[in-house]
Order: C-alpha cells, then sequence, then structure tokens
C-alpha cells in the first residue's frame, strides 16, 4: 500500500534559475499566512512549507492526488502573482512513495547543490517545526517528518557522505589538519581579504586556532576583518617580519605578481627553526611562488591542488551517496509498511464488534431458555461470554499488527478482511 495519497509540489536550484526561485520563496510571515489559507482548502488536510535559497516545496495530504498538486501549483502562481503557464516549465510534483522518498533525500542532503551538507537538515526541522505550531499538521505528516529526521541521522552515522571537504576553504582545513594533527592554539596568517580566505579562517578558528594575523593593501579592511574574527591587523607593507610568526598562511590579494618569495619563507623557517609551515595560496594570478614548496617542512597548495581535493572528495561523496540511497529506500518501505498497519486498526475494531455481536446474541438465546435464572446469574453469562472473545481474539489481534507492518501487510489485511467478510 502507498502512502495516503501524499503530495509535493515544489522547485529547486536543478530545476529553476535562481531569480524564479526568489519570486517564489516565502518568508515566515508569508509560511504563516500560507499554511492558513492551504488547510481552508477543503482538498487539503495537512500540509508543509519549506523555503530556503535553493528550494520551495509544499508538502500535503489530501483526498484526491491529482487535484491535490493543482490546487498547490495554482496556489503558488496566485499567491505570488506569476501566471501559471509562466511557472509550469519549472514545477516538479510528486505522490506517495515518491514524496517519501524525496523528502528523505532532502533532508539527507542528497539532493543538495552540496552533497552531504549540514544545513539543509536544520531547515527542514525549522519548517515542521513550525507547521506543527499552526496545527497544520496530523498524525502522517508528523510521522513523515520524523522519520525523515531519523533517516538523515542513519544516513550520515552509516556512511562518509558529510566527512570530506567539499568547499575550496574546507578543502584548505583538511590539508592543514593532516599537516598539524591538532589545529588548537596554532596561529593563522590572511593576507588579503577575500571571502575563501574569510571562510577558510572561520573554518581554522572553529577547529581551535586561536591567534589570527589579518594584512591588507586597504588596512582598513584588515583592521574591520579582525575585529570579525577577533584577530589583529597588521601593516602591509611590513607583514613580512612577522611571516615567521604565522602556523598557517592564507593568501588571497589581486596582486599581479609574488608577494611571498622563497627567500621570505626562508628567512621564517630559520626563524621558526623549522616548525612546519602551511601556505595556501588562494589567488589567482598566484601571490606565492611555487619555489617555496621546495623547502623542507614548507607545504604550499595553490587553488588548482584545493580543487583537487575537491574534486577528489565529491566523487568520494557520491559513492557514500549510493549507499545512502539504499538506507533511504529502506526506510520509505517501512515508512509504508507503517501506513499498512493503520489500516488494522479499524479492520481489528470490526472483528471485534462482529465476535462480540455473535457472542451477545448466542448469550441472549442460551439465556431466554433459562428464565429462572437471577440477574446476577444473566450478568455471569453475558461476562463469560466477552471474557471467551477476549481470550479467542488476544493472539490473533497481537499477530495482525504485526503480520501488516511486514512488506506484503496490505495483502495480509486483504486475506484476512475477505476471511471475516469485513468489506460485505
Amino acid at each position: 500500500m502507498a502512502a495516503p495519497n501524499l503530495i509535493l509540489v515544489g522547485v529547486n536550484h536543478k530545476t529553476t534559475p535562481v531569480e524564479v526561485r526568489e519570486k517564489l520563496a516565502f518568508n515566515q510571515d508569508k509560511i504563516e499566512e500560507s499554511t492558513e489559507i492551504l488547510l481552508q482548502h477543503s482538498e487539503i488536510h495537512e500540509n508543509i512549507i519549506i523555503s530556503t535559497c535553493n528550494r520551495v516545496e509544499i508538502y500535503a495530504r489530501v483526498d484526491d492526488v491529482s487535484a491535490g498538486i493543482d490546487c498547490l501549483k495554482k496556489f503558488l502562481s496566485e499567491y505570488h502573482r506569476i501566471e501559471l503557464e509562466e511557472l509550469e516549465q519549472y514545477f516538479y510534483s510528486y505522490k506517495d512513495n515518491e514524496t517519501v522518498e524525496h523528502l528523505f533525500k532532502v533532508s539527507s542532503s542528497l539532493d543538495s547543490m552540496v552533497l552531504g551538507e549540514a544545513q539543509v537538515l536544520g531547515q527542514v526541522k525549522d519548517a515542521y517545526t513550525l507547521a506543527r505550531s499552526l496545527r497544520a499538521t496530523g498524525q502522517i505528516l508528523n510521522q513523515l517528518f520524523e522519520k525523515a529526521f531519523n533517516v538523515a541521522k542513519r544516513v550520515r552515522e552509516e556512511t562518509g557522505i558529510a566527512e570530506s571537504a567539499v568547499s575550496i576553504s574546507s578543502a584548505a582545513v583538511e590539508l592543514a589538519r593532516k599537516i598539524f594533527d591538532d589545529l588548537e592554539n596554532h596561529t593563522v596568517m590572511l593576507v588579503g581579504t577575500g571571502e575563501m580566505a574569510e571562510l577558510a579562517a572561520k573554518h581554522l578558528i572553529s577547529y581551535g586556532a586561536k591567534t589570527i594575523y589579518i594584512t591588507s593593501r586597504t588596512y582598513e579592511r584588515a583592521a574591520a576583518l579582525a575585529q570579525t574574527l577577533n584577530g589583529s591587523a597588521l601593516d602591509f607593507q611590513h607583514f613580512r617580519e612577522d611571516l615567521h610568526k604565522a602556523d598557517i598562511v592564507i593568501s588571497s590579494t589581486a596582486a599581479p605578481k609574488f608577494i611571498i618569495e622563497r627567500d621570505m619563507v626562508d628567512a621564517a623557517i630559520r626563524q621558526r627553526r623549522n616548525r612546519p609551515m602551511f601556505f595556501i595560496d588562494i589567488a589567482v594570478p598566484r601571490d606565492i611562488a611555487p619555489e617555496v614548496n621546495e623547502l623542507e617542512n614548507v607545504y604550499l597548495y595553490d587553488i588548482d591542488d584545493l580543487q583537487g581535493v575537491v574534486n577528489a572528495n565529491v566523487k568520494e561523496r557520491e559513492r557514500e551517496a549510493e549507499l545512502a540511497i539504499e538506507i533511504i529506500q529502506s526506510e520509505v518501505d517501512k515508512f509504508n509498511n507503517w501506513i499498512v498497519s493503520l489500516d488494522a486498526v479499524p479492520t481489528i475494531v470490526e472483528i471485534r464488534k462482529q465476535a462480540e455481536s455473535s457472542a451477545l446474541t448466542e448469550a441472549e438465546k442460551t439465556l431466554g431458555k433459562m428464565p429462572h435464572l437471577s440477574e446476577e446469574d444473566r450478568q455471569t453469562i453475558h461476562n463469560m461470554s466477552q471474557s471467551i472473545v477476549n481470550k479467542i481474539l488476544h493472539k490473533p489481534t497481537v499477530k495482525l499488527k504485526k503480520k501488516t507492518q511486514a512488506h506484503d501487510g496490505h495483502t495480509y489485511l486483504k486475506a484476512i478482511r475477505e476471511l471475516f467478510h469485513l468489506d460485505d
């Protein structure tokens, strides 16, 4: 049995350019308003809106799948005042199992721009929390999203999808950790204030780097960034004199020629008594002379080296994603088995009613032949008949609940209903 009329309509970075996605985006106020509007549709019983820089998706439980998908598309068009014909080419829509699998992939970051990134799980959790606070969810979507969070946890624990660095800044940190093992208390120097260098510095700080020096041709920019990173600004004309203080140097200026030469680093490494130095050259053209790498205990990586690390790690994450897909598919089956088990409850109720009715009828027939019995005796016979029903149905009820959660649960449930003539 498939999930009960679950649908999804959305756009994301794969299907839709940013200039269209930004028009369809929701802030929190708009999500609250839109959630209420959607709940007023008789077709929609539950809904959750996810809106991030890379995707806008609405999940819903509806009466009719086709009508529900049309309803969500029309809503997005009308709410954002964009012609449906203009949006139709960008929309994707899923139903039932497809919806379940897609959400599990999104939460596990298999559908992200950066495979394995962690941010999207927090965004999905926030969307779910908001929808619950607005009473827009019920048993089905609650279970679906809670399950999605468990799936994401399994994927992270049982695969290496989030372990290898897939950005230039994180690759730089990954290499630094291989050289120094522990980054705590190491000193970082930023030469230039480029965005990637700043990101790399922030990553290094998150791993324990304590002292940060920043230098730039524009001292004010160096001072402003130093304040942000809780570091110290250096005069660009004299930073070479402090080069020996740095364990890790990240350079990202717009200089037309090398600003860090071999002899400069040679002097610095001598002052450090050959303690290792790690240079990350993110600039194009390069800031650091390649001959620097020839020095003992000096490690130099340029943008191409870092990109090579990123590319290798992306391939590794793609291999891990194949394992994650297997986990997701097994979890989709488990969710559907849970859905099937919901049908067991009304079936059990119907069987019990049928049995109790038969027991009552037969007890009354018997009591009709025994008019001399007291009211207390009559009640004892009624209690006995109900006790027999409970005894007979207890084990089959437990078995039925268990069986309907197996992969062939729907077939088993159908056979039980036919056996007891519940659909006649």
